[in-house]
């Protein structure tokens, strides 16, 4: 029966800092925008632009002289 004594002040101070870290969660706007970043990767378009594959030969020949 001693434990409860210890259990019940200990539980308390977890809920509070639970309740505070949430708190500060909601206040620094960490629940703003849930789906945002979700259709972001989806829609992600690319930024940069293709790199056209070169057809010709890739080193000169050796009789260029």
């Amino acid at each position: 029966m001693d434990i409860v004594y210890l259990l019940i002040p200990l539980s308390l101070l977890a809920v509070l800092a639970i309740g505070a870290l949430f708190w500060w969660a909601i206040k620094s706007g960490q629940f703003d925008d849930l789906d945002g970043p979700a259709y972001q990767v989806v829609m992600d378009e690319d930024r940069h632009q293709a790199v056209p594959a070169d057809t010709g030969p890739r080193h000169q020949p050796h009789d260029a002289c």
